[in-house]
């Protein structure tokens, strides 16, 4: 389980294929910047004295995960208790209360191993000329099509690449490999976002491209993916006019963490109800150095604006 937002990754597939548990909180960085996971078998044995009533309790707490190193630690604690105790309930389970300060160190922890990751990710981005994107928006926003209608109009000028964010399914991936551009599809099963590790897990798997566009397409969500640095130039957050024009103020974090606001379904504003200024301002509210573009994939209506930022972004 996550310990910043709460999900759980379930079966992370690259491609269809199962990855390891991108969760594992026993995770190691070797010299050469690579990381490993462990596993850990622990086996407790207690002995209580209740009454004059000697009984035993054995706990083992394994924890596996790929690339294991195994160690095996037995412990035997022998405790004697002259007071008695209240029996809970049958079946009622006992939980370590967590303090809120640990809750912060697991999740500050999770975050620097996920920004080790992600450095490593950028460095290899700049090492090929790849201009790499994230992108982000809750479910909806066009985000896909957005990025369907952006490569072909790229096509003849700038290599594309496409790492896929979705829960289940290939749909997102099929979509863009139609387009002719490499993609690999990351199912996060049930988890919310994407994280270093799974990008990098993935680079492998894309042809090598050189002075290249790298779109990251993340989960729709507007609240996980905005902690988790994927070593990406940019975040891209889209918003569409379907949406309500108060995303900004809601979801404050993406916004601060984005760079760069795509307006998208331009075309449909005729139809309903959003104050594209009042939307702006918002978002400018969090993040004053935010570049806005309106676009409309359906119409192509803004979209040159777009080409043309993705083209300087390659050449720098």
């Amino acid at each position: 389980m996550c310990s910043t937002c709460g999900c759980g990754h379930g079966e992370v597939r690259i491609d269809g294929v199962p990855v390891e548990e991108h969760s594992d909180p026993h995770w190691h960085q070797h010299e050469d910047g690579t990381w490993h996971s462990h596993t850990h078998a622990h086996e407790h044995t207690h002995t209580h004295a209740h009454g004059g009533e000697s009984h035993s309790h054995a706990h083992v707490h394994a924890h596996d995960h790929p690339h294991s190193h195994g160690h095996g630690h037995s412990h035997g604690h022998s405790h004697d208790h002259a007071h008695s105790h209240d029996r809970a309930p049958l079946g009622a389970v006992h939980a370590p209360e967590v303090s809120a300060a640990r809750v912060i160190e697991i999740e500050r922890d999770l975050l620097e191993r996920n920004d080790a990751v992600a450095q490593q990710n950028r460095q290899r981005f700049v090492d090929q000329g790849l201009f790499a994107l994230n992108l982000v928006s809750s479910p909806g926003s066009g985000k896909t099509t957005l990025l369907v209608r952006t490569i072909e109009a790229l096509r003849d000028a700038v290599p594309c690449a496409v790492i896929e964010g979705d829960q289940q399914t290939e749909n997102d991936a099929d979509r863009i490999r139609a387009t002719g551009a490499p993609a690999v599809q990351i199912n996060t099963g049930k988890g919310c976002h994407l994280d270093a590790r799974m990008v990098a897990q993935a680079l492998p798997k894309l042809p090598k491209l050189e002075n290249a566009l790298l779109f990251i397409e993340n989960v729709g969500n507007l609240v996980c993916p905005a902690a988790f640095d994927l070593g990406e130039a940019h975040k891209v957050v889209i918003l569409s006019v379907t949406e309500g024009a108060d995303k900004p103020s809601k979801y404050p974090d993406m916004f601060r963490a984005a760079d760069v606001l795509l307006i998208n379904k331009i075309d449909l504003l005729p139809y309903v109800d959003f104050d594209v200024a009042q939307a702006i301002t918002y978002a400018r509210r969090i993040q004053p150095k935010l570049t806005v573009m309106k676009v409309s994939a359906t119409t192509g209506e803004g979209m040159g604006d777009w080409l043309d930022w993705l083209k300087r972004g390659v050449e720098k």
